[in-house]
């Protein structure tokens, strides 16, 4: 079920099947670390090797972006579907609420993530939050945070904090963290939670162009982590394809 695109092991499943696999291993009371890879990361990868080893050693590894899945077709190793990480999170909390599943956020700033929890609380049930808090901190804090999670009953942690300390600081404390029985990396979805930043349509996302909606909201942060960082995955992509073929 693994597909390996550009030094990236990737689960191949679909949204309903991912959802399945973590149902089954929060009934089972067992831990799954999780992580989604977008083009940008992948990138990334290629020359951070803490971040690579951070990513494919995750129990899950879902495509999050619809270049990943055009690229794993382009490259004979085509992935069934894009599972969004915002889509995944949304479902989970769905999935918690009908359950009986609690759930701790962990990112952002503390008024995003503060109204992260408001708005899910008002429309499922406070009973879903195990507790949260914001993504400042420092180094040598982290275990005492991993540590406030570990214990505060969650069986969901979403965290939403950039790349790659985000997989760097759950792959270091996964030891600690291994009683929560989902830990995934959700990266901006806070934001678009809280109403601070909106999505793009749907049309948009099922193009592949929700890099650009995103871009167009705020092009003076975004403009090299999409632009330059989606030309080089796109280099990368047709380069693995030729490869060997002059």
């Amino acid at each position: 079920m693994k597909v390996k695109i550009l030094n990236t092991q990737i689960d191949n499943y679909t949204m309903q099947e991912t959802l399945a696999k973590i149902e089954k291993s929060i009934h089972e009371d067992k831990s799954i670390h999780h992580v989604v890879v977008n083009a940008g990361k992948i990138v990334a990868m290629q020359d951070d090797l803490e971040l690579r080893k951070s990513v494919n050693e995750s129990d899950l590894i879902n495509a999050d972006g619809q270049a990943v899945v055009w690229a794993s077709k382009i490259l004979g190793q085509p992935l069934k579907e894009r599972v969004a990480g915002i889509d995944l999170m949304s479902n989970l909390v769905a999935l918690a609420h009908k359950k009986g599943h609690k759930i701790f956020f962990f990112g952002a700033k503390e008024e995003i993530v503060k109204k992260v929890v408001d708005t899910y609380t008002k429309e499922y049930s406070s009973n879903i939050i195990a507790g949260y808090r914001n993504g400042y901190f420092k180094k040598e804090d982290e275990q005492k945070i991993a540590e406030e999670i570990a214990n505060s009953g969650a069986n969901i942690l979403f965290v939403a904090i950039s790349s790659p300390t985000k997989e760097n600081f759950l792959f270091q404390n996964k030891e600690v963290l291994s009683k929560v029985n989902f830990v995934m990396g959700v990266g901006g979805s806070f934001d678009v939670v809280s109403g601070l930043v909106k999505r793009a349509p749907v049309w948009m996302q099922n193009a592949g162009l929700e890099w650009f909606y995103r871009f167009a909201q705020e092009p003076k942060r975004m403009w090299k982590r999409y632009l330059i960082g989606n030309s080089k995955f796109i280099l990368l992509v047709l380069k693995e394809r030729f490869k060997g073929k002059k």
